[in-house]
């Protein structure tokens, strides 16, 4: 991934990385694009995939954070 495309990614909310990432699989499925399209759409959904995999993957640690925290 690019220093921009980092940068970018690292400014979507999980709700907007989620929806773009919905939109992108939905063309991936009507088809009608060409292989360079289709790659570009693929390269895209996967950074999205990312995204909302280390924003859940926070949302969990922060979780499991008061979770240990009201053991103690």
């Amino acid at each position: 991934m690019s220093k921009q495309a980092d940068a970018s990614a690292e400014s979507t909310s999980y709700e907007e990385a989620r929806e773009e990432l919905v939109d992108v699989v939905r063309r991936l499925e009507a088809g009608g694009t060409t292989l360079e399209e289709s790659l570009a759409l693929w390269e895209r959904g996967e950074e999205l995939a990312r995204v909302c995999q280390r924003w859940l993957d926070g949302a969990r640690a922060r979780l499991d954070e008061v979770l240990s925290a009201e053991e103690s």
